[in-house]
């Protein structure tokens, strides 16, 4: 039962609490976690045309994506679970077509994930990478609710 667990991490707090259930899980059933971390080149091409993304900037997105990862391994091999990572350059898709295939790849038993748990506009016009993840990959899917600000 979930021996293979997929955390999709990109560093903030609500991604952060999904890599820390992923870590309880596997804990509780002697499993293994993958942590998969996209650099979102898309979001940023969109935010700044995308003529202006200099060589520079992807470098670092994905020193920053490295970093992320190596900071989710401590944590898991901390805790005294085995786990790898898996950088993906976000070229060509969105985070659920990268799921999907790290579902399919690796294969997962489960995919672990953070949700903002975004409701009405914001779900709108933000969209929901956590919906998109249940709704395209084949195996069971824990969404972890992220702590609302006080």
């Amino acid at each position: 039962m979930y021996q293979r667990i997929l955390v999709p991490v990109d560093g903030s707090p609500t991604s952060l609490q999904g890599l820390a259930e992923a870590i309880r899980l596997a804990q509780t059933t002697g499993g293994q976690i993958r942590v998969l971390h996209m650099v979102d080149t898309l979001s940023i091409a969109m935010a700044v045309g995308a003529y202006a993304i200099s060589a520079d900037v992807l470098d670092q997105l994905r020193a920053d994506g490295e970093q992320i990862l190596q900071d989710a391994r401590a944590q898991a091999v901390a805790a005294g679970v085995a786990a790898d990572t898996v950088l993906d350059d976000g070229v060509h898709g969105h985070l659920a077509d990268r799921v999907a295939e790290q579902v399919r790849t690796w294969p997962a038993d489960v995919v672990v994930l953070g949700t903002h748990g975004r409701r009405g506009v914001g779900r709108l016009l933000l969209g929901s990478d956590a919906e998109q993840v249940l709704r395209t990959t084949r195996v069971p899917v824990l969404l972890v609710r992220g702590q609302e600000a006080p």
